[in-house]
């Protein structure tokens, strides 16, 4: 377990330090290009929709466990849960929303899954990557977590 919060410390140095990157900023930006100003549900959903769904899962290498900046990424348009969520936040920050990692369990003690918070006037909504389920989905029967800020 003490593996997996390292990992969640690390995607959170690794997505403050790219949502400064041009290349994620102009992603962010034209990816909400077409909303109307100050709609912030719609930036993330916006967001939210095109590394869930243009982004595909792959598995990690049998037996290691694999990181990937937002640019391998992209420049792969594939990751694991880990690869997307990070992706995500760092484009969520670009654009200026608050996001934290959440690593689950469906056992105590056991982190296995990883996805992303923004925070949303004064919630914390939830981001699935690598279901196709809506803004606002949690993965049921989870009874462990950890939460890292980025």
């Amino acid at each position: 377990m003490q593996g997996v919060k390292d990992t969640l410390y690390l995607m959170a140095r690794l997505a403050r330090q790219y949502k400064k990157s041009p290349r994620i900023i102009t992603l962010a930006r034209m990816l909400t290009a077409r909303l109307p100003p100050k709609d912030w549900y719609g930036e993330i959903v916006a967001v939210h929709m095109y590394v869930r769904d243009t982004i595909r899962y792959v598995q990690d290498v049998d037996g290691v466990e694999t990181l990937a900046t937002p640019d391998r990424t992209l420049e792969e348009m594939a990751g694991d849960c880990d690869d997307k969520s990070l992706l995500l936040a760092a484009l969520l920050g670009a654009i200026g929303h608050p996001s934290r990692f959440v690593a689950v369990g469906e056992s105590y003690g056991s982190l296995t899954h990883v996805l992303v918070e923004t925070k949303l006037a004064d919630d914390w909504l939830p981001l699935e990557t690598t279901e196709r389920v809506s803004p606002g989905w949690f993965p049921p029967g989870m009874v462990s977590a950890f939460r890292v800020n980025v």
